[in-house]
């Protein structure tokens, strides 16, 4: 008999080179991944110096090492990236949601949402008209890209801003239509990029109302269900705080991706109601946050990076800077305009507004729902959107404090806010508030006395240049105590609301007209 031997295989390309994953590799890809964060974290400083988004420096980063770059790493999945994507952005969306003040957003909540929904409507039609007569692209393509560049990103107005005061009715409305106008501009791309026909407008409008009205349901529901847990579970240390206030947010955005609803804007409705709720240990907990938002903000903008593929982007410079020119110059400030004009906004504060649109992360992660799906020209369409979101954020991201000033929207410096922490004390019914005392703060000479706190509430401590010593009543308060309050539950609301109002209008709160007395507060 014949020896019959198996035929040899023919390894697969770079199969005879595998190697087991190690510890050394391992370790290698930790120092790789830790230098790339210390680098972004020191970028963040450049960035603040020049008044450019963060984010135009971690893209930086990324296309510095990926295939044109001096990394050289090719890196080509767009379905993990928007898969990554999407994670992070579930996250910047939950740190964003904790940041936002209640106070400040709902006088301007119906401003808001109309600019969130009726003028993300105003803005595609006018850059998709643009993207279809002007570029030459297919209807289907000019909406994708109409509504993808559709959504502003707070983050990159913020980061800008953050040493300029402004109105609240402005950073209000900013903050709030940035959080809402997410979840529409999703469901639009989602479904423009689905095989077949598009479907009628009015059918595809009612599916986005169906959708945000379940997001919007489950939000808020998880919201208050989290943040009453919290309040009244004392948990067995301070750091697992942090955890399940993220925790939260995270299920509300699951919750309701799975009910078919709006998972963004669940996550977003979620974290703003538990970033209201008075939790125990919030300064730890908003620190966690802004961590995590800072973390998933770098690595989705260096993944971003990566993907991009620089010199195949010759052909398609013109047409975005085409789009972009009608997006920032028409489309937004109709959008503003029209959307605003029943609310009576000052002209000013309108101009601000139509150019504070910056487009940061959302509109690249939502620009590789097509790539994934398979749609015509996709690679073209994430390519413009790219170039748009670069170029014209570096127009518009150094002159946006500029323009505030000019229109004279800075306000004068107002008395700082107090940091007040609070650690639930379940045995004794009661609650530790630690409260400091910032420079700017009208606390400043206010004796101890004239707090007025509410009966149940005390001030037990005030530690002082690193010694502490319980106070008298005539005890003089100064910038850079610390003060422990203790105080019991019914009354810590209206102990944390006369302490603010203290620190904002000083001993003479009440008559200053911001509240605060110890009866009504």
């Amino acid at each position: 008999m014949s020896d019959v031997r198996e035929p040899p295989r023919v390894p697969r390309p770079g199969q005879g080179r595998e190697r087991p994953l190690t510890v050394h590799h391992l370790n290698q890809l930790l120092l790789v991944c830790s230098l790339v964060l210390l680098i972004a974290v020191a970028a963040v400083r450049i960035s603040s110096r020049s008044g450019l988004p963060s984010l135009l420096v971690y893209l930086g980063i990324g296309v510095a090492m990926g295939q044109d770059g001096i990394g050289d790493i090719h890196f080509d999945n767009a379905e993990l990236t928007q898969v990554i994507g999407y994670a992070a952005l579930v996250v910047i969306l939950a740190e964003g949601g904790l940041g936002t003040k209640w106070k400040e957003i709902k006088p301007v909540l119906p401003a808001a949402s109309v600019l969130a929904l009726a003028g993300v409507a105003v803005s595609v039609g006018i850059t998709a008209t643009a993207a279809h007569y002007l570029v030459g692209l297919e209807w289907r393509q000019a909406l994708i890209i109409g509504a993808v560049v559709s959504s502003t990103d707070a983050a990159a107005v913020f980061s800008v801003l953050r040493k300029i005061p402004l109105p609240a009715r402005v950073t209000g409305t900013l903050e709030a239509e940035s959080g809402f106008n997410d979840a529409p501009v999703v469901i639009l791309v989602v479904s423009l990029s689905t095989a077949g026909p598009v479907e009628h407008w009015y059918t595809l409008l009612g599916v986005i109302v169906l959708e945000l009205a379940i997001g919007a349901a489950i939000g808020i529901t998880v919201g208050f269900l989290g943040s009453w847990g919290l309040r009244h579970v004392a948990l067995p240390a301070s750091g697992l705080y942090p955890i399940a206030v993220m925790a939260i947010a995270v299920t509300a955005y699951a919750a309701g991706a799975l009910a078919h609803g709006s998972g963004f804007l669940a996550v977003y409705l979620a974290a703003m109601v538990l970033g209201n709720a008075k939790l125990p240990h919030w300064p730890a907990t908003r620190g966690f946050a802004d961590g995590l938002g800072w973390i998933a903000q770098i690595g989705m903008f260096v993944l971003l990076g990566l993907l991009v593929t620089p010199h195949e982007m010759g052909d398609d410079i013109w047409p975005a800077l085409v789009i972009g020119l009608v997006l920032t110059m028409v489309a937004r400030p109709l959008s503003v305009f029209i959307s605003l004009a029943p609310f009576r906004v000052p002209w000013q504060e309108q101009t601000l507004m139509s150019w504070a649109g910056l487009r940061g992360a959302v509109p690249i992660i939502l620009a590789t729902i097509p790539m994934v799906s398979g749609i015509e020209e996709s690679r073209r369409i994430f390519n413009i959107v790219f170039v748009l979101v670069v170029v014209y954020t570096l127009l518009q991201g150094p002159t946006l404090p500029w323009l505030a000033r000019t229109l004279h929207l800075g306000k004068g410096a107002e008395a700082a806010d107090l940091g007040i922490e609070s650690a639930p004390l379940e045995r004794l019914r009661g609650h530790l508030l630690s409260v400091a005392i910032p420079d700017g703060s009208r606390m400043h000479g206010v004796e101890v006395g004239e707090l007025r706190l509410p009966p149940g509430a005390a001030v037990t401590l005030v530690v002082r240049e690193e010694k502490s010593f319980v106070p008298l009543p005539t005890t003089v308060l100064r910038r850079g105590d610390e003060l422990l309050v203790v105080t019991t539950d019914p009354v810590r609301d209206a102990t944390e609301r006369r302490l603010r109002a203290v620190g904002q209008g000083g001993k003479l709160a009440q008559w200053l007209g911001t509240g605060g007395n110890g009866a009504e507060a």
